[in-house]
């Protein structure tokens, strides 16, 4: 067995129709990584509020890497406002978080909707208005912790949902 250097794999290339809302995310690392983590899943768009850390910022370039670039990104400052947009836009908004309506990622039919919102709260207080999504969605889990960081929270999300649209789309 021989470990492959970046040079040797070549993805697929493949874009979904989901779109990431970061509310008010305002770490520089989580930004960078939703960045990377979003291109490597093939995700169309990414919304951050106009007071997360800058794009410029150091620790944001570092994390991403080239990912910035590779991205289509836009910035907002009235989170319903952007809601209600994306909403008739034909979107469906679904919250990663913990309510007592949350269906476990895996139990969640994520082919049933067109074009898909994928919503990320805030590291410190959740989603601002949890009331403006379509659904919700929680990441079962084992230990004595409760939630995980919002990023890890993202990339298993992906993985369920191209994953789901990747065998639909096969059959």
């Amino acid at each position: 067995m021989e470990q492959l250097t970046h040079n040797e794999i070549e993805n697929k290339q493949q874009q979904f129709p989901i779109t990431i809302v970061c509310d008010a995310i305002r770490t520089p690392e989580n930004i960078g990584m939703c960045f990377r983590i979003s291109e490597s899943f093939g995700v169309e768009k990414i919304y951050f509020h106009k007071d997360s850390p800058s794009i410029n910022n150091r620790k944001v370039i570092n994390t991403a890497r080239n990912t910035i670039h590779q991205i289509h990104h836009d910035f907002y400052s009235n989170f319903d406002a952007l809601i209600h947009q994306l909403k008739q836009e034909g979107n469906t908004i679904i919250g990663i978080e913990i309510t007592d309506k949350s269906i476990d990622i895996q139990d969640f039919n994520f082919k049933n909707h067109k074009k898909i919102v994928l919503l990320l709260g805030s590291e410190r207080n959740g989603i601002e208005n949890i009331n403006l999504v379509d659904e919700t969605v929680s990441i079962p889990m084992f230990g004595r912790n409760s939630s995980m960081n919002v990023i890890h929270s993202l990339a298993i999300t992906l993985y369920e949902v191209t994953n789901q649209l990747s065998v639909s789309s096969k059959q």
